[in-house]
């Protein structure tokens, strides 16, 4: 993870990601690139949601296709966890996209 983050961005704090932030209760590294207005979250607990649970689409970034998850499944997977963090997300998602509980 952080070889493909260094190859984007050059940001020195990537060095302080550490594989013990994958361990614990909540086992996620939350990257926020300097001046960017997105946020990466790496997160390794795949006992909530299997791959065959997410819905993605492909969208262009800056001339390059990326494979995302859609904010439906990130509200999802969001809105029930333990960070305040996540609950902040997924109600910010649920205004912006307009979802709905399922």
């Amino acid at each position: 993870m952080k070889a493909a983050l260094k190859s984007v961005f050059k940001d020195p704090s990537i060095d302080e990601i550490s594989a013990e932030d994958l361990d614990g209760a909540y086992p996620t590294v939350r990257y926020v690139p300097p001046d960017e207005s997105f946020v990466i979250d790496r997160w390794s607990d795949w006992e909530a949601f299997g791959f065959e649970d997410l819905e993605a689409a492909d969208m262009d970034i800056e001339g390059v296709r990326v494979h995302v998850a859609t904010p439906r499944t990130l509200y999802r997977m969001k809105k029930d966890t333990l960070r305040p963090v996540d609950r902040m997300d997924a109600e910010a998602l649920r205004r912006k996209f307009h979802l709905t509980e399922e």
